[in-house]
């Protein structure tokens, strides 16, 4: 909830820093406190690479009070100590950078009706965090309320219109049942004559609005079935059991890789019982154990490049791999303008990735929920009380962030 900040309550000179290091004791609550800030009006800075990412805030007692509160670890520093830690990142030879944030981003989620929070990490993760958000789905879409916010991430969804390809193991469950029906009646109210094509029409229309300037991010399933659902348009890739009519015999060969913002060069996997859409997804040919499942982020150069710098602010740069139905990219699909900013090299994958496209930004990162190696259909939610110092979580809050920042010092 906001609040209003008066002057009585602001220590003259003095700043909130929040480390984001391995001394910060709930690195995903200081997204959640510096996002609080912007919200009531106080522009912060995002310290790139000085002490894993800090926060630095100006000083109010009601801030500091949150901090406590939430359990987020800081420091009060003076004016002379604020200006010493600038000059150390403005210094030519070290990699670090202050980036101003100005406003906090209007966040939507586009997720179906009925979805429980933990069934995507980054409604867990906003949740967790205290960072609002709105929930909008096709019908939303449709209306054009998408250009009512900033930023979107697309829940787990299945834009070819193959319910998540679960024909094979989950066709009798009444969920799924379910689940076809109220898509199916969905798409007819809305006045599409297939699900398919409904989803294709949302496809297209967060595109544009990336292109306008949106920020998209996206995780598992949603990034690589959106790709596909973008290469298909003019081509049907559904099976009978799906839109009631046969795919395409030559679906193939009239997919049109030029549309897509991240893939190239793909094989579809048009078999129903087979749990997947493409070979994008390394999830079934991987040969990599849990327990050395890791992924490593890229360093950037935060003077340069800070847009990737922001997005993999961390405090460690190997990151603990996770599965979903969309694990990883194989990197070899990957268009050559794509950004990889975290990948297993020994594995050929790429785990995250960054776009532009148009005036817009589109981030993608493989697997379903950092704190959950294999995620299966009716898992219990996944407590982040227990991992408030998730490597993972912090990398979904980073893009969560960025689009505060200040957008003449992004430009490059």
């Amino acid at each position: 909830m906001a609040i209003t900040f008066g002057l009585t309550t602001q220590l003259n000179a003095a700043y909130l820093l929040l480390p984001m290091n391995n001394s910060q004791t709930n690195h995903l609550k200081a997204y959640g406190i510096t996002y609080w800030t912007l919200q009531n009006g106080i522009e912060s800075w995002w310290l790139l690479n000085y002490e894993g990412g800090s926060f630095l805030i100006p000083f109010h007692a009601e801030i500091e009070t949150e901090c406590v509160v939430r359990g987020v670890t800081y420091q009060v520093i003076a004016e002379g100590q604020k200006q010493q830690i600038f000059s150390e990142i403005a210094q030519n030879d070290v990699n670090m950078e202050s980036i101003k944030l100005e406003k906090a981003p209007k966040i939507a989620v586009y997720s179906p009706p009925g979805k429980m929070p933990w069934d995507d990490a980054v409604t867990l993760a906003l949740t967790y965090a205290e960072i609002p958000y709105d929930l909008i789905y096709d019908m939303e879409i449709v209306e054009g309320k998408l250009n009512d916010y900033d930023w979107v991430h697309l829940h787990h969804e299945d834009f070819t219109g193959q319910y998540g390809k679960f024909y094979g193991a989950y066709r009798h469950m009444q969920w799924y049942k379910d689940q076809q029906r109220d898509a199916e009646a969905q798409a007819s109210a809305l006045g599409f004559e297939k699900v398919s094509r409904l989803k294709l029409f949302v496809v297209k229309t967060i595109k544009s609005y990336v292109s306008r300037g949106g920020f998209l991010f996206a995780m598992c399933s949603a990034a690589d079935s959106f790709d596909i659902a973008l290469a298909a348009e003019n081509t049907d890739i559904c099976e009978s059991m799906f839109d009631g009519d046969p795919s395409d015999p030559d679906a193939q060969s009239k997919l049109d890789y030029s549309q897509t913002l991240a893939f190239r060069d793909f094989t579809l996997i048009m078999n129903p019982f087979e749990y997947e859409y493409s070979d994008i997804d390394a999830t079934q040919s991987r040969k990599v154990s849990e327990k050395e499942d890791y992924f490593t982020l890229f360093e950037f150069s935060a003077k340069w490049d800070p847009v990737p710098t922001m997005l993999c602010q961390n405090h460690t740069y190997m990151v603990k791999g996770f599965m979903g139905q969309t694990t990883a990219y194989n990197s070899d699909l990957v268009k050559p303008a794509v950004l990889i900013m975290g990948e297993n090299k020994a594995a050929g994958e790429a785990r995250y990735l960054h776009g532009e496209f148009g005036k817009g930004t589109w981030t993608f990162l493989g697997g379903h929920d950092p704190e959950d190696y294999r995620h299966f259909v009716g898992d219990e939610e996944t407590d982040l009380d227990l991992h408030p110092n998730s490597a993972g979580y912090r990398l979904i809050l980073n893009n969560v962030l960025f689009p505060a920042a200040k957008k003449k010092k992004l430009k490059t």
